[in-house]
């Protein structure tokens, strides 16, 4: 439960204290991790990936995990095993990072951009059933959970005229996310997971695929790395042959063992990471929930799922200039972005994407008010105090300001 309180912690004055919006923490047992990888003689792809596909799949319950170098490459790679006709229609949310779209295209498929509520910042059903409407049934869909929050995946399919088989879900966020008691990896056609250097899972850069279908496993396992029918680990082994074939046009975007090394180590603390974040969401919850002006993010209902806290997004309301306020927290040494500039508003995607003709108009108003607080597992309950009381601060002074006009 949320507890509402006006009262702000001012030990430490906030100018005082630097908060960084990310923190891509490596830890130790990774950073040895990497070096006893460098030391081997071997540090593309080979056992470490291999192992920790293995731990991965198991971490998140999926039947098969596929590393790969990021989750962009994941989506468009998931997409491509789909086998649809060239120029397919996929449908996707409109307030998504550019990259999620871009695979979209890049698999030579047409995305067509789904407006969001404004509260939830993702798709309904509602929503999805326009674009279908608008422009016509679709072949697949991506879903992302977005921020870490919980996206009704089977709901929007079932909008969407889609089985579960045809959804490929962006989990770029939702690594700790659950649906229920179960973690987002295995309910449907494939999963992708980003560790790039401000996910929960920090490497870096990197991705991983997850899926139930061993042939999709293996479909991608194949094209993460030209096509090729036998990687250079499995050929260089003692024994191993050098011949190999390719079926079909694949691409650059295997894993190294370096990351995979490193991703192992990460992997053993990402539960206590987990729970500094939800600690973290829920100190914000308490010195923000009663402050003016400023909505607290989107979670999922008691007992339906999981919040990862990827972002802890907040809503500014009306009549408060979120970028004044971006610009004033940095003045303070206060860190902060925004997720995200919806696609529709950016030029490329204007030539390739179609849009519904109603516009996105959930999305618009919403981008306005956004604002992404800092959220990393080492951040300190004074770097916190300092964030909320800087926010009061600054949301306060435009409120008492508007009132006097």
């Amino acid at each position: 439960m949320t507890t509402r309180t006006n009262a702000l912690p001012r030990a430490v004055p906030a100018e005082d204290v630097q908060v960084p919006f990310a923190d891509c923490y490596i830890s130790a047992e990774a950073q040895m991790a990497a070096l006893r990888v460098l030391r081997s003689g071997w540090v593309t792809t080979g056992k470490e990936v291999a192992g920790f596909e293995t731990e991965f799949a198991a971490y998140v319950g999926a039947g098969h995990a596929v590393a790969v170098s990021s989750c962009t490459h994941g989506i468009e790679l998931a997409l491509r095993s789909f086998g649809l006709p060239r120029g397919s229609v996929v449908l996707t949310s409109t307030l998504t990072f550019c990259g999620a779209v871009q695979a979209i295209v890049h698999a030579g498929l047409h995305p067509v951009l789904v407006d969001v509520d404004a509260v939830t910042g993702m798709p309904t059903p509602a929503t999805v059933r326009d674009a279908v409407r608008a422009c016509g049934q679709p072949a697949a869909m991506t879903v992302v959970h977005w921020a870490g929050d919980l996206a009704d995946v089977p709901a929007l399919a079932e909008a969407a005229g889609l089985s579960l088989d045809q959804v490929v879900v962006d989990a770029a966020h939702a690594i700790g996310t659950y649906a229920g008691s179960t973690p987002i990896g295995s309910q449907c056609g494939a999963t992708c997971f980003s560790f790039y250097a401000t996910k929960n899972l920090p490497l870096g850069e990197g991705g991983m695929v997850t899926t139930d279908d061993p042939e999709r496993a293996g479909w991608l396992r194949q094209a993460r790395l030209h096509g090729m029918t036998a990687d250079a680990w499995r050929r260089y082994l003692p024994g191993g042959g050098w011949r190999y074939d390719v079926a079909e046009a694949g691409l650059k975007a295997n894993m190294t063992d370096i990351q995979a090394a490193m991703g192992r180590a990460q992997l053993a603390h990402l539960p206590a990471w987990q729970r500094r974040r939800a600690q973290i969401a829920a100190r914000y919850d308490a010195l923000l929930a009663a402050q003016p002006g400023i909505g607290l993010p989107h979670r999922p209902e008691p007992g339906t799922g999981t919040h990862a806290w990827h972002l802890y997004p907040i809503r500014l309301a009306a009549g408060i200039e979120r970028d004044e306020v971006i610009a004033e927290l940095a003045g303070r040494a206060i860190g902060t972005s925004v997720h995200f500039i919806p696609v529709h508003q950016l030029t490329y995607f204007g030539r390739v994407a179609s849009i519904p003709p109603g516009g996105m108009t959930g999305a618009d108003a919403l981008f306005d008010q956004l604002l992404s607080l800092p959220i990393h597992p080492r951040l300190t309950d004074t770097q916190i105090d300092a964030v909320c009381a800087a926010l009061a601060d600054i949301t306060h002074r435009r409120f008492s300001r508007k009132g006097s006009e």
